[in-house]
């Protein structure tokens, strides 16, 4: 354990002291950490079929490592403006190593030498280093570019499709080995796939470019979620993992109302609206950290109920305005951070009567009948369209 842990932090520090921000650094610290983490993971869970040289190690160990370090090697030099990419000009200076510039910083000012100089020099170096941040022209550059993985946009969202849609599958499965070994209440492990499936997904959204091309393909991964909840519901596709996770009573039909408005409202969120507009932000968020949340909270501590709709309580509706709320500022700051929106006080106080809106709305007996999933989405887009 001591030999492991001295090695990868020996790693870490000689890639940042000899190959600071570097393509040779990415590769050797994606390749230890992600890589070879996600080696150990997969190759435990599904590693049956070992290699004949070393019965410790599987094949889908090793492809796993090969993907996980791939895509981390990518990602990592891909996120960063090209103006921060100081490997991609001849023209300009290769910047000190981190550590020897630390090294350099901690040297006294007050000498004359030529040689204490020249070390002040590299302190004023590692100075403006701190100080430099990527300003809002930059980002907007970055949202523009529009390829993450590649310079050909169109294979960049493909590859950006697949680890979207990948995550997004590791989710759901997951929660469905939740529901299957009884971990948690079936109610409650419906609230928790509906919490967290699309507001991971919402996280992956920088992933793809700019113009419609990204936002149709993105909206395609909930899509053929959308194709995968008619084909249960209807009973076409057998499933019964999937349904038991996303059914309050593990009937396959229940499929074609909650999960299938689940799907399509993130499906046409990112295909109609997009990143650049609040108005998806608020309907995403609002149905699922607002409604999921009100939902696990209410049936906590929902013992007041409100007088209008006695299986509806006063807390899981403060519950679902605050959740909803506070989910939209995170995802406004969030996408503001790449410069798809610019965060503003108008567009808080939007979130908040959005969410606020929805959270009456939701309490009302006539949404139950209908539907949380079709009304909540709904109320926030009307909301949204008048005051964004």
């Amino acid at each position: 354990m001591l030999k492991a842990a001295m090695g990868y932090a020996l790693g870490i520090f000689l890639a940042s002291t000899f190959y600071w921000r570097n393509p040779i650094a990415i590769a050797a610290i994606s390749n230890l950490c992600a890589g070879d983490g996600m080696a150990d993971i997969i190759g435990r869970r599904y590693g049956s079929w070992k290699f004949p040289y070393n019965k410790n190690k599987s094949y889908v160990g090793s492809i796993g490592m090969t993907i996980a370090g791939f895509s981390a090697s990518t990602c990592s030099q891909s996120v960063r403006p090209r103006e921060h990419q100081p490997w991609r000009s001849t023209t300009q200076n290769t910047p000190k190593p981190m550590a020897l510039t630390i090294t350099f910083f901690s040297i006294p000012v007050n000498t004359t030498s030529s040689f204490y100089s020249s070390l002040n020099t590299h302190r004023a170096e590692f100075l403006q280093l701190l100080k430099v941040k990527p300003n809002r022209r930059i980002r907007r550059k970055l949202t523009s570019s529009a390829a993450m993985f590649s310079d050909n946009i169109v294979v960049s969202d493909i590859i950006a499709t697949g680890v979207s849609g990948g995550i997004a599958l590791s989710l759901l499965k997951f929660w469905e080995q939740t529901s299957k070994r009884g971990i948690f209440d079936q109610k409650l492990n419906r609230k928790l796939v509906h919490v967290t499936l699309g507001l991971a997904f919402m996280l992956c959204w920088p992933m793809f470019s700019s113009g419609r091309q990204g936002a149709i393909l993105a909206g395609l991964i909930p899509g053929i979620n959308v194709i995968k909840m008619l084909l249960l519901g209807l009973g076409i596709w057998k499933d019964d993992a999937t349904v038991k996770s996303m059914s309050r009573f593990g009937d396959h039909r229940e499929l074609l109302k909650g999960p299938l408005y689940y799907a399509l409202t993130i499906s046409l969120a990112s295909a109609i609206y997009w990143r650049t507009s609040p108005i998806a932000i608020a309907a995403v968020c609002n149905l699922c950290a607002g409604d999921g949340m009100a939902d696990i909270v209410g049936r906590r501590f929902g013992s007041t109920k409100l007088p209008y709709n006695q299986n509806k309580s006063i807390i899981g509706s403060i519950t679902m305005a605050s959740a909803g709320f506070l989910a939209s500022i995170g995802y406004m700051l969030y996408f503001s951070s790449f410069g798809y929106i610019e965060e503003s006080t108008k567009m808080v106080f939007g979130f908040l009567l959005a969410s606020i809106v929805a959270a009456l709305v939701e309490s009302h007996p006539f949404s139950t009948e209908l539907d949380d999933n079709l009304t909540v989405p709904l109320v926030s887009v009307l909301v949204g369209g008048l005051v964004f």
